[in-house]
């Protein structure tokens, strides 16, 4: 499978907390939707980004951990690989983890452009853990890490504890409504904003 020509260069970035007892192949086959849609034929084949100031696809067995700063050349059937990559993660990881993934306009030319188009981007944040409940708890911690930052802006941080409250009740009742209902086997997903306005993402860079 030939992407050079795909329509969007796909940055996934995140680290997972793996399980002591995890090895190289249980997460070779857990990452294979993404390895095999680069065209590769293992992990250790794929692992490397179309970047290579990108540390790509890591494994550190010593401390059980999962890094990912890894771009692929790709289009928009490469979510069918994300969904595929986070079902399998789930089981495997230790506990909830957060996993960004960028969609540049690999056609748009910032230059080129008229002044009234704007770049396809889009921006997807994951979410993968062993339970709901952990995966919940990722997305508590960043919200409430944005929200923060965002009013610390406006009002001294010891002023906040009521607003971090709120957020805490809110997910409480999210979580009580996940139990109580028929959905509990399929852990929450984090909405995707869009990566238009405010300028394209930076990259990341290593």
């Amino acid at each position: 499978m030939s992407h050079y020509n795909a329509p969007f260069e796909i940055h996934v970035h995140g680290q997972v907390q793996l399980r002591a007892d995890v090895d190289f192949s249980q997460l070779q086959e857990a990452l294979k939707p993404l390895w095999k849609y680069a065209g590769a034929r293992s992990l250790a084949d794929g692992a490397s980004s179309a970047y290579e100031e990108e540390p790509g696809i890591q494994f550190d067995a010593k401390e059980h951990l999962l890094q990912m700063c890894w771009t692929v050349r790709g289009d928009e059937d490469f979510r069918q690989s994300l969904d595929e990559m986070c079902m399998s993660l789930n089981e495997l990881a230790e506990q909830g983890a957060a996993i960004e993934v960028t969609f540049y306009d690999a056609e748009f030319d910032e230059d080129e452009a008229p002044e009234d188009e704007e770049a396809r981007d889009d921006f997807v944040m994951l979410f993968v853990g062993p339970t709901p409940a952990a995966i919940m708890q990722v997305q508590r911690d960043l919200l409430v890490q944005d929200v923060v930052n965002l009013m610390e802006r406006h009002f001294d941080g010891s002023e906040l504890g009521g607003v971090v409250s709120e957020i805490d009740k809110l997910f409480s009742q999210r979580f009580d409504a996940l139990v109580s209902s028929l959905e509990i086997g399929k852990p929450p997903r984090g909405p995707g904003g869009s990566g238009h306005g405010g300028g394209r993402r930076p990259r990341h860079l290593h």
